[in-house]
């Protein structure tokens, strides 16, 4: 896997952020590792736009949680074929704002490091995972509200399906990147439901 200049070490950047890469593990939708790495890497613009987020949460007593930044693109592939509905995952085609470096996935956590109950978990393809669906608790409306803030007063944007993805306002405009950390194939690994 080449390096991309524009791509940026956010655990070597931000040395105390939590991150918890799920597309390395099985805790993803998949049920299985994707990445080979868990390299949490992110477009030289969206880390500056990071530092202001966690500065923000820092000022309520928060800290973010990162679940992923950079996907290649292989590993999008994976995704679309193991849940092709363009709802939640974009088409390869199209390319994900994750594969341009310009998207992350967070959550938050407490000061005692418990994280925030969000009304859905992390790659949950369900409706409960939409913003501001009528079936989340009330305080887990709130967490997702300060979450948007939070993410938003760093200049991020949200999207209406996922309560964790968050992305450049521009995101789309830059250019996918290539591949920059080693995926498993789908072959070597079962990817199901």
């Amino acid at each position: 896997m080449s390096e991309n200049p524009v791509l940026r070490d956010v655990a070597a950047i931000f040395p105390s952020l939590h991150i918890d890469l799920k597309y390395a593990t099985a805790d993803n939708l998949t049920g299985a590792p994707i990445y080979r790495e868990a390299r949490c890497l992110l477009h030289k613009d969206a880390v500056a736009a990071l530092a202001k987020s966690i500065s923000i949460a820092q000022l309520a007593g928060l800290s973010l949680v990162v679940y992923d930044a950079y996907r290649p693109q292989q590993a999008q592939s994976i995704l679309w074929e193991v849940c092709p509905d363009p709802q939640y995952v974009v088409d390869v085609a199209i390319g994900s704002n994750h594969s341009r470096g310009t998207a992350i996935d967070v959550t938050l956590k407490d000061a005692n490091g418990q994280v925030l109950d969000m009304g859905a978990g992390f790659d949950e393809m369900h409706d409960r995972s939409h913003a501001y669906h009528p079936s989340v608790p009330a305080q887990a409306q709130r967490n997702r509200l300060l979450l948007n803030a939070i993410m938003f007063g760093g200049g991020f944007v949200g999207i209406s399906s996922e309560w964790w993805h968050f992305e450049l306002p521009a995101a789309a405009k830059y250019p996918l990147l290539d591949d920059c950390i080693a995926c498993f194939s789908p072959t070597t690994t079962q990817h199901t439901l």
